[in-house]
């Protein structure tokens, strides 16, 4: 029976703990669900929220900066009065630009009336550099070192005004300082990159074709983050001498390889950070390598716990049984099957997509007809659509050809939503 303390929380492992003969592989699909109870009864924690948005001279393309603004304002009244909040001005530096001065305030009728006035102040102007932009939501962030910190980064353009280096040192230092998610406007931004600093703040990466759109996503995304009251889960996984973690994903409800996220804190412990969590559940896809044992032992292959702070809040255990009964271990657990498959699905539409800009269309052919393949056999409606943007399908046959007039929009709009997986539930 779990304590008042772990009450609302569940770790459930899916996997078919058969092993052929000499296999080494073990796969596990953890679904971590956090219920009502358990964060409702999460302590009270300060929030912060920091909006930047980008300034550089390309926004006055038609009607994205006067979006990006009323985005903004949109996520100020989502926001219960006493939120802490900034809005950091982007271009070839970042700027706070409200509060001017002195430390955050708090959302009430009187400063957001102030945050519209600064709003209004801004135009747009120089170029762009992401990272500077993180820099200065990290340094807004670690003045409230108690917090729950999250930021949207909303650009048009590409990180051409710094090295890539440091928007990738700036990434690593804002981990565990605050999440981010990114959202691309227009058609000039680099997808790969939103999905980089989206993928190691543990946030999302989306985009939209005008800025008139901006508004329902912006009160979405700080909806969304107002309802998480978790600050952080860790996944911890524990596997027996021998044995190694060969990678923890995250698969549901989006794809994000947690592998390099991994920290040491004991021999054979491993800890993965999760971020902040509401009312949710989420998939995580673990592989294990294990010395083989002989048919009819079993084995511990690892221990999943998941904790809050310190204290383990939940637990489930991976398991192998070698067998020489073939029926018994060409199972396929459908959960890690369907799974893998998501994964896959996402790589063969990013593959293809790039080798169609490169022009190599035989490529591009192959990966995109996998990709259409895989979303119809996993019942990814979402995907599927997308992808019938960018070539035509032969629903008799099933054979794909690539258009020749594809929208670059609806291109990038396949690529930023790759990695959104169709939902495969429990095992009853």
């Amino acid at each position: 029976m779990s304590s008042p303390a772990t009450e609302g929380i569940s770790v459930v492992i899916d996997q078919n703990q058969y092993l052929a003969e000499g296999a080494d592989t073990v796969d596990a699909v953890v679904t971590v669900e956090t219920g009502a109870q358990f964060a409702v009864a999460a302590p009270p924690r300060e929030r912060v929220e920091i909006i930047i948005i980008d300034c550089s001279g390309s926004m006055a393309a038609g009607d994205r900066f006067a979006g990006a603004r009323a985005a903004t304002l949109a996520a100020l009244d989502e926001m219960p009065d006493g939120t802490l909040f900034a809005i950091v001005k982007g271009t070839h530096v970042g700027e706070v630009v409200f509060p001017a001065l002195g430390p955050l305030q708090r959302a009430s009728a009187e400063s957001r009336t102030a945050a519209r006035y600064a709003l209004d102040r801004l135009r747009p102007y120089g170029g762009t550099a992401m990272g500077m932009w993180l820099g200065v939501a990290r340094q807004i962030a670690g003045q409230y070192p108690d917090a729950m910190a999250h930021a949207i980064l909303l650009t048009d353009g590409k990180n051409e005004h710094e090295e890539p280096l440091h928007l990738a040192e700036e990434i690593r230092q804002s981990q565990g300082v605050f999440t981010c998610d990114c959202r691309g406007v227009g058609t000039n931004y680099v997808v790969s990159e939103l999905r980089t600093v989206a993928l190691g703040l543990l946030g999302s990466v989306d985009v939209v074709k005008q800025g008139s759109e901006l508004t329902a996503d912006f009160q979405e995304l700080t909806h969304a983050s107002m309802q998480r009251t978790i600050p952080e889960l860790t996944l911890r996984v524990w596997t027996p001498v021998g044995a190694a973690v060969r990678f923890v994903k995250q698969v549901a409800p989006t794809i994000q390889d947690l592998s390099d996220r991994r920290h040491e804190t004991a021999a054979q412990v491993g800890q993965y950070p999760l971020g902040a969590w509401g009312a949710e559940d989420r998939d995580y896809h673990v592989q294990v390598r294990l010395e083989p044992a002989a048919p009819g032992r079993e084995k511990l292959a690892a221990r999943i716990s998941v904790l809050v702070g310190e204290e383990v809040v939940g637990q489930g255990l991976v398991k192998a049984v070698w067998t020489t009964d073939s029926e018994l271990s060409a199972r396929i657990s459908r959960r890690v099957a369907h799974y893998t498959g998501q994964a896959e699905l996402a790589e063969a539409v990013q593959e293809g997509l790039t080798a169609r800009k490169e022009g190599d269309d035989v490529t591009a052919t192959a990966k995109l007809q996998r990709a259409v393949e895989l979303a119809a056999e996993s019942g990814n409606d979402g995907t599927a659509k997308l992808l019938r943007n960018v070539v035509e399908v032969d629903d008799h046959t099933g054979t794909v050809r690539l258009r020749r007039d594809v929208d670059t929009f609806d291109e990038m709009a396949l690529d930023a939503r790759s990695t959104k997986t169709a939902r495969v539930r429990k095992e009853s």
